[in-house]
């Protein structure tokens, strides 16, 4: 299956059970990671992308990602900086990946954008919908691999 839109997307992440969810989340996070030097953030994604992640590590993971991303958003009202304001957004990306009850995926993802975004404004260089497509590839990968 090629994905082309978001609906498609979207569908495609829906169908996917929490814990697959959390993982494709992760991996959304880390594409723009580059943009946060938090290193709370890393170990989170990190943490997300495990199989074998114990209840205790998600837990200890999560409030991880949430001090970042409380920080980052500190920061970003501070500085009224747009690679502050990236950092946040790869936060968000991060800590969407434990929150239960959403689709984890999605919201990782559109944050990503968003981070993707706010370095387009601090570069002056847009972004064509590019981290757009690269999840659709990511995700199309990654489907691929569960069939596999």
């Amino acid at each position: 299956m090629t994905i082309n839109n978001d609906s498609e997307f979207k569908a495609a992440l829906n169908s996917l059970p929490g814990n697959r969810q959390r993982q494709l989340a992760a991996r959304f996070a880390e594409s723009v990671l580059v943009l946060s030097k938090d290193v709370r953030v890393k170990n989170a994604i990190e943490a997300a992308r495990r199989n074998d992640i114990t209840d205790d590590e998600l837990d200890a993971a999560y409030k991880a990602a949430k001090k970042a991303s409380v920080d980052s958003f500190t920061r970003c009202g501070k500085e009224c900086d747009w690679n502050s304001q990236a950092g946040h957004f790869v936060a968000q990306a991060a800590l969407a990946c434990f929150e239960p009850g959403k689709s984890s995926a999605w919201e990782s993802a559109m944050h990503a954008r968003m981070a993707r975004t706010s370095e387009s404004i601090a570069t002056g260089i847009g972004t064509d919908n590019a981290e757009t497509t690269a999840q659709y590839r990511i995700l199309d990968k990654y489907l691929a691999g569960e069939k596999a």
